[in-house]
């Protein structure tokens, strides 16, 4: 099983390209020398975020430690996902005081189906708590960035409107 490993990237994040309601999400990592990406769906970014959060808080981690530099920049281009994450994993390792991260390829997960033709990638990222809680930062206000909520049903507004079930089908603007 190949496993792509970054200990103490220069950058882990979550980001998108695209317009909201049709944007695509990814985890992007950096080393010196290399940038790799995976594909992730939005719910993912959200539970793996909050994870990473609540393993934070149940091991007190960063408590006594600086922040990591807040980081709002883009995603670096091209974005080219290497695979399509389908289950994912976050631990802590008290004694180094790291937490790991890895992203498993959807393609060729254990059980996928029976004629995978290649093994299953993973992508593992070891970090400071401090890099993992402003990970956890940045991609729950990115997820939180949105359509706007229709403010009678609550599902997300398209641009161009929406057909709003409380409103017995009209469409609202």
């Amino acid at each position: 099983m190949p496993v792509l490993e970054f200990v103490h990237p220069q950058r882990f994040v979550a980001g998108t390209v695209g317009e909201p309601g049709a944007r695509e999400f990814y985890l992007q990592v950096r080393e010196p020398r290399r940038v790799e990406g995976v594909a992730i769906e939005k719910q993912q970014v959200e539970l793996l975020a909050e994870r990473v959060a609540e393993l934070l808080d149940e091991v007190g981690a960063d408590r006594d430690v600086p922040a990591a530099p807040q980081d709002n920049d883009p995603l670096e281009l091209p974005v080219d996902p290497i695979f399509r994450v389908g289950s994912m994993s976050a631990a802590w390792n008290p004694t180094t005081q790291l937490l790991s991260i890895e992203c498993h390829d959807l393609e060729h997960e254990v059980g996928a189906s029976d004629e995978t033709d290649g093994e299953q990638t993973t992508l593992r990222v070891v970090m400071t708590p401090s890099v993992a809680r402003e990970f956890s930062r940045r991609s729950i206000a990115l997820v939180a960035q949105g359509r706007r909520p229709c403010p009678l049903c609550n599902e997300p507004l398209d641009p161009s409107g929406h057909v709003c079930p409380r409103a017995n089908g009209y469409r609202r603007r």
